[in-house]
């Protein structure tokens, strides 16, 4: 078949790219057992799961095409039993191509429990396929899924927010624009939560005192950030929505490199032009920055901690939006939480090895990959 014929040619050239310690860790993680009868290899498993994940087949068309490639023979539900016990074991994956890519966390004992929040929309296959929204949080350093939730795309309870996610005291959620909300700051607030969120500079009320009664001026204080890697923080409220109470913060704000804000201000005007919309001065001003906002106490976090996590969540953020390109299509098991958190992992698996693909090929040799597992000398 000529969709397996990628495996089966450039298999030797995945496996280059691979952490070195893949198959122990399948072994480790229980993803590989003695007892199993379908899959004679840790690569067999790989394999058969990357036809379901990285190419989108349904459980059934996947172990049509295994068994016509001599990859492995199994049914649909051994698959399915498969995918679920190898949630651990893509977990690892991924966590150890970030650590390649150079996503270090904090050896530092905070008492607080980092997560990572973030969403998407898939579209399975076929012209009637139908939409999907994935909520989901990753707790750091350990990359564990520990919150996913799958809606429809339209209808009541299934726009993105914080308030659907469950917290605990001490909890930090680090979020991207979608996310700066009062009525998001102040669900956190209210529960003992904390949150660190790239701020909406259109859409986030923010005031100088705690009386909510005058707004903070926000372009005047960013603009004293001149040069390359400039910090500023300022003490800044946010009001509830339709409550008295009023949420004490910090903004931490770094001024981008020249090369950073080139890009960052040329996708903004690109936008603007996609939306036929004027773009405002003050907009292409806060392009210059990235502008935070948290309710992380400051003898915890200083200014450069705080922007610190942020860049850490960004770096995982890159993998996030190839992640939401290669999501849209693909059958996902909707009615079962282990198999979906287990193809979630595999997702990003697709993506980091995407990402570690294309590095390779631009800058390691010129072939595009390493000669480690080239058995054919």
């Amino acid at each position: 078949m000529q969709d397996t014929s990628i495996l089966d040619e450039n298999w030797n050239t995945l496996l280059s790219l691979l952490p070195k310690h893949w198959e122990e860790l399948a072994v480790s993680t229980g993803a590989m057992t003695r007892k199993m009868r379908s899959f004679d290899s840790a690569g067999a498993i790989l394999r058969t799961l990357l036809l379901h994940i990285a190419r989108g087949y349904s459980l059934r068309e996947t172990v049509v095409r295994a068994k016509a490639a001599g990859i492995a023979s199994v049914s649909d539900v051994a698959l399915l039993k498969r995918l679920r016990s190898a949630e651990d074991w893509l977990k690892s994956l991924c966590c150890s191509l970030l650590e390649e890519r150079g996503v270090k966390f904090s050896q530092e004992k905070h008492r607080f429990n980092i997560r990572l929040v973030d969403g998407t929309v898939i579209r399975e296959p076929g012209k009637t396929g139908s939409q999907w929204r994935i909520h989901y949080s990753l707790s750091l350093p350990s990359f564990r899924c520990d919150y996913f939730e799958l809606t429809p795309t339209k209808g009541k309870a299934t726009a993105e927010n914080l308030q659907r996610i469950p917290v605990s005291a001490n909890d930090c959620l680090i979020a991207d624009r979608a996310f700066s909300t009062a009525a998001d700051i102040h669900y956190l607030h209210i529960s003992g939560a904390y949150i660190l969120v790239r701020v909406n500079t259109g859409g986030l009320p923010i005031f100088k005192d705690n009386k909510a009664s005058k707004r903070f001026d926000l372009l005047k204080a960013v603009q004293t950030l001149k040069n390359t890697g400039n910090i500023g923080e300022w003490p800044v409220y946010v009001k509830a929505p339709k409550e008295d109470t009023v949420i004490r913060g910090r903004l931490c704000v770094v001024r981008k490199s020249e090369q950073a804000i080139e890009d960052s201000l040329k996708k903004l005007r690109q936008e603007a032009s996609k939306r036929q919309s004027v773009m405002h001065l003050q907009t292409l001003e806060y392009g210059k920055y990235v502008i935070i906002f948290t309710t992380l106490p400051k003898k915890s976090f200083a200014a450069h901690e705080v922007l610190e996590w942020y860049r850490i969540r960004w770096q995982i953020e890159l993998v996030f939006k190839r992640f939401k390109s290669l999501a849209k299509l693909g059958h996902l098991p909707k009615y079962d939480e282990e198999s979906s958190r287990a193809w979630l992992y595999g997702k990003l698996f697709v993506c980091l090895l995407t990402e570690k693909s294309v590095n390779y090929s631009k800058a390691i040799s010129p072939w595009g990959y390493s000669l480690s597992y080239n058995k054919d000398t």
